[in-house]
């Protein structure tokens, strides 16, 4: 794999702002396409913090959230609903709810 060229993002971003043509500005940076010239000229842009880097992946959620989505039976019989899930999802005390089995799985209805 061939290494990525390195590029002084200052100049290219003085460059771009100053209104250079496309044409000159990839031969003075020996850009071949101006793909190549767009992409270098986005790098240069979220290096100085002038644009935000696009996140690639979705981030794994951690123990903690999957376990704010966890609703448990204690041994009485009753459903408890963590205090992260109440908060999140805007329930105060008192609320009631109705549940009943469909196809897909349990539907919880705010009344």
């Amino acid at each position: 794999m061939a290494r990525k060229k390195v590029v002084d993002s200052a100049k290219l971003i003085k460059a771009v702002e100053s209104g250079l043509p496309a044409k000159e500005i990839m031969s003075m940076f020996g850009f071949k396409t101006r793909l190549q010239l767009k992409s270098f000229y986005l790098d240069a842009l979220v290096e100085k913090g002038k644009a935000k880097s696009i996140i690639s992946r979705i981030p794994k959620k951690t123990e903690q959230e999957k376990k704010i989505k966890a609703i448990k039976v204690n041994k009485r019989g009753s459903l408890v609903v963590t205090r992260g899930m109440v908060e999140e999802m805007g329930f105060a005390i008192g609320d009631a709810f109705s549940i009943r089995k469909t196809k897909s799985g349990i539907s919880l209805r705010k009344r």
